[in-house]
């Protein structure tokens, strides 16, 4: 008697039986876009070899693998060589910072490095161990906004700073940091000092040319424009000095030991050039639906502060006088935690988030929020709410239609709440 494979039923079953869903978590991950999965495909079947290897199913896999690091180098304005790929953001973030903090300890230039108080745990963690092997950290501040002050950083930076690290786009509030002109303050004072940049929620969302940027370290992960998770990639500028952190083999010119995973960096590359040629029709389909929830949640929904930029107050010094992440909503409701929103939500068909992915489940505030001067009692109650190209005008009316009635039930059941109290 034959059987299917159990698994391969239980994973179509789960598949098949969910009814259309309303999808507004894109900086947690997005959608493996169909023409990146074509491309991918050759490289899990075919093409299946080790590209470290010589003959010519191997040679078929390196061909893929360095037709991919030219075409996601062409779109950076930089060399193939000075792409690592790796398997995401938090290796990139982690290779970025480790690699460089422990080069310039070795070279005795220093042990200072700043960043932000806002940056993904992928960073904030990496400097806290840096911090527990005797490395100096300075943490900036940022406004209600999220923005850094530049004088702030430039007054930081000695001679003895090694490494900043800023991110470009925030991950939760969808700051877009000033990052040409931080990077210039720092070279100002201090040449010599790394400047990194987590750029993973920026791809797709502003153009990541490094030479305008003037970074010397980029971090990026396929998964966040529409490419495969597991891919990703670092930037590395030449002549920066970087210690590999993964040892074993010779791959990625001695920076990264382990066997690329050649379908996965053709899908990061093909994601890539999508939304390159796509940005335009892509940001602005973003951009309004966007607006229409930082304007419509408030105007719907009592007790609603809105979070990070609004677009028509834009930070003076913010990219083109545009301030969030064109993908990006974010908001605190008073009186009510944001985890109860968000199961009403999902058992209503939407998906959305409270914040960074890596830290839903957590009881404490987001560390973004607080950092931006948010009450920690308002910060429980955040929403963040990140469109994407599948998201329609329809679906953004059933969310706003929908939230109303969930967020008045969940308060009348809140002892904060003012109205519960006089009834």
């Amino acid at each position: 008697m034959q059987h299917e494979p159990p698994s391969s039923v239980h994973y179509n079953r789960i598949v098949t039986s969910r009814p259309e869903r309303i999808y507004l978590d894109h900086a947690a991950t997005t959608p493996l876009d169909p023409r990146v999965l074509e491309a991918m495909m050759p490289y899990l079947t075919a093409a299946w070899g080790n590209p470290s290897s010589l003959y010519a199913e191997a040679q078929d896999a390196r061909r893929g693998l360095d037709s991919a690091r030219a075409a996601i180098a062409g779109i950076l304005g930089c060399r193939p060589n000075d792409l690592i790929v790796t398997a995401g953001g938090s290796e990139s973030n982690n290779l970025a910072l480790r690699g460089a903090a422990w080069a310039a300890r070795r070279a005795g230039r220093g042990d200072h490095i700043i960043t932000s108080a806002i940056e993904h745990h992928a960073v904030l963690h990496t400097t806290e161990r840096l911090e527990q092997d005797g490395f100096r950290v300075t943490y900036l501040g940022v406004d209600s906004e999220g923005f850094i002050d530049i004088g702030q950083l430039q007054d930081a930076v000695g001679d003895d700073t090694i490494l900043v690290s800023i991110m470009y786009v925030n991950n939760e509030v969808g700051t877009v940091q000033p990052l040409a002109n931080a990077v210039r303050a720092v070279k100002e004072k201090n040449p010599k000092a790394v400047f990194h940049t987590d750029a993973v929620q920026a791809a797709g969302m502003i153009d990541l040319d490094v030479d305008s940027l003037g970074v010397d370290l980029l971090s990026l992960a396929a998964h966040k424009f529409y490419g495969p998770k597991g891919a990703g990639a670092l930037y590395v500028r030449p002549r920066t000095p970087l210690l590999p952190q993964q040892l074993g083999g010779t791959q990625e010119k001695s920076r990264r030991a382990g066997t690329e995973n050649v379908a996965g960096v053709v899908g990061m590359a093909t994601a890539l050039q999508l939304a390159h040629d796509e940005f335009g029709s892509r940001t602005a389909h973003y951009r309004e639906l966007r607006d229409r929830l930082l304007v419509g949640v408030p105007e719907r929904v009592p007790n609603v502060r809105v979070t990070g930029p609004l677009p028509s107050s834009a930070h003076p010094e913010a990219l083109e006088g545009e301030g969030r992440a064109a993908n990006n909503a974010s908001f605190c409701f008073e009186y009510i935690e944001g985890e109860p929103i968000l199961i009403a939500l999902d058992l209503a068909g939407v998906a959305c988030s409270s914040g960074s992915a890596c830290t839903t489940g957590s009881l404490e505030p987001s560390h973004v929020l607080t950092a931006m001067g948010v009450p920690d009692d308002l910060a429980r109650g955040s929403m963040r709410l990140t469109v994407g190209a599948s998201n329609t005008s329809d679906q953004i009316d059933y969310f706003l239609e929908t939230l109303p009635g969930i967020v008045s039930r969940l308060r009348s059941l809140s002892p904060t709440w003012p109205e519960r109290a006089r009834s």
